[in-house]
């Protein structure tokens, strides 16, 4: 384990962990941002070691557990996992495409202390959204809304946005409302992973955008009190770059399928920064001590622009793993700042949107398929 002295104070505790149960799934979304190389079954973290860690995380303060994947449902000891984070007095949220969730099996992991059920869908229609998805999916999508709603559950409704389906924005709210969504996330793609490889077919037009503000804004004031509706900016198009996480290593963490622990899902993109392991070292030491937890946590690693900027207590610099895919450098401030140097990088992207090619490649064996315009 790297114990370089941190460049920043001590930090709190976490809030959340993001546990990727595995990388298996039975879609093959082409805007997934789990990294390419997907980690392999026989590489996951096994019942014993997953409890150890969720023990550890209780231990060091995290009050919300996010079971997610790839689908977490593929895990037959998900029910041994609910059982036990519920157990140690943590909320637990299950994040979901919805395949593979029976009545029963609802019923059971309710009955062991789920709290929450996070669903993810990918258009408003099942032709476009199966495309989508890579797979026949949005019916059992429609019935696991159902049944987390029959059962009493919080219901979230989560849709990736990007040109393939920017269209159907309305359809995506009144597919959530129709659901019984207590909130709805529209979520503009985040190049990472899979998402990366796609971009240049994903990637929406300044039109789209246009179009889509007017659309959210008339739902967030029409549903009120109902749905609650948090739309994520397409930040490629914006002037200042999103407070990634909140801070480096501030309120959250995730462990990856095989145990490496990550400051922010994406982390794994920094091939400069050097990961652990919790079956090498205890949750605590890595999120306090490590050397990829402080690498960029506070303000000293920042550089001079960020550092005398008014609104590095707003956006922390930007997103690391962005200002290192797109420049080469972590520590960089992220170019999709109007005042970075290196915001020409984010502008050349942006200048040929509609130039993209028809197809986009979806995870895993599937064959290509064209994304709808």
């Amino acid at each position: 384990m790297d114990l370089t002295p941190a460049p920043a104070p001590e930090a709190a505790p976490p809030l959340g962990l993001l546990a990727e149960l595995t990388h298996r799934c039975p879609l093959h979304c082409g805007y997934c941002s789990n990294p390419l190389e997907l980690i392999e079954r026989e590489k996951e973290l096994s019942t014993e070691q997953w409890t150890r860690v969720f023990t550890q995380a209780r231990d060091i303060g995290v009050l919300q557990v996010h079971l997610s994947g790839g689908e977490p449902l593929a895990r037959p000891d998900l029910p041994e996992l609910v059982s036990h984070v519920s157990g140690l007095g943590a909320y637990v949220n299950l994040v979901t495409s919805g395949l593979g969730l029976t009545e029963a099996r609802l019923a059971d992991l309710a009955d062991r202390g789920l709290d929450h059920v996070q669903l993810s869908v990918q258009g408003a229609t099942a032709e476009r959204a199966d495309l989508l998805a890579g797979a026949r999916a949005h019916h059992h999508k429609i019935t696991a809304a159902a049944l987390v709603r029959a059962r009493g559950l919080p219901l979230t409704v989560n849709a990736v946005l990007h040109r393939g389906n920017h269209d159907q924005l309305a359809g995506l709210i009144e597919l959530a409302e129709a659901m019984g969504a207590d909130r709805l996330e529209l979520a503009n793609t985040q190049y990472y992973g899979w998402a990366l490889r796609n971009r240049a077919a994903l990637m929406p037009t300044p039109e789209q955008l246009a179009a889509a503000e007017p659309v959210v804004r008339a739902a967030i004031e029409r549903l009120k009190g109902t749905m609650e509706i948090v739309y994520v900016l397409a930040d490629y198009y914006e002037p200042y770059p999103k407070p990634c996480m909140h801070g480096w290593g501030a309120l959250q963490l995730t462990v990856a399928p095989d145990g490496t622990v990550l400051p922010c899902p994406a982390a794994s993109a920094i091939t400069t920064l050097t990961l652990d392991n919790v079956k090498d070292t205890p949750l605590g030491d890595i999120w306090y001590k490590s050397g990829s937890f402080n690498a960029y946590r506070g303000e000293e690693w920042m550089p001079d622009l960020c550092r005398s900027c008014d609104r590095r207590a707003l956006d922390h610099g930007g997103c690391r793993c962005q200002a290192f895919l797109l420049t080469g450098d972590a520590a960089a401030t992220d170019p999709v700042c109007s005042k970075s140097d290196r915001r020409g990088v984010v502008d050349l992207l942006l200048a040929t949107p509609g130039a993209a090619p028809p197809e986009m490649v979806m995870r895993g064996p599937r064959p290509v398929a064209a994304v709808h315009r």
